[in-house]
């Protein structure tokens, strides 16, 4: 599985962004999926995550009510909708995929950062 993640970009605090990754090379059908970010200095750690059916989501708890992880199949495509943006939420932003059911996912596949910059 080849993910390409875009979206990331420059906003102001209070701004919002839209995250997508596609995928290729196989059907994400049978894939939980994810977002992590890493700030500078920082470990990585997961933002969002989704099940292969979308029946179950996880969020940290440093963006809950705030973002929202969807997925659509069809396309091959994960989300992050990303609203009332922090300076704190600064980082960069990887999708991930893991194959199969187990929960919370611990991922196989990783795509390429996007960044994502809150300015105050």
């Amino acid at each position: 599985v080849q993910l390409q993640a875009s979206g990331g970009g420059l906003v102001q605090a209070g701004g919002s962004l839209r995250l997508s990754c596609a995928a290729s090379g196989r059907t994400l059908s049978n894939y939980a999926l994810g977002w992590l970010r890493q700030a500078p200095g920082k470990e990585r750690k997961s933002v969002a995550a989704i099940s292969w059916g979308g029946t179950r989501r996880q969020y940290a708890d440093s963006v809950k009510g705030r973002f929202t992880i969807s997925r659509d199949n069809a396309k091959n495509m994960v989300y992050l909708q990303m609203n009332s943006l922090k300076p704190e939420d600064t980082a960069v932003y990887y999708c991930a995929a893991q194959e199969g059911s187990a929960w919370p996912p611990i991922y196989d596949y990783w795509g390429q950062g996007t960044q994502v910059t809150v300015s105050s």
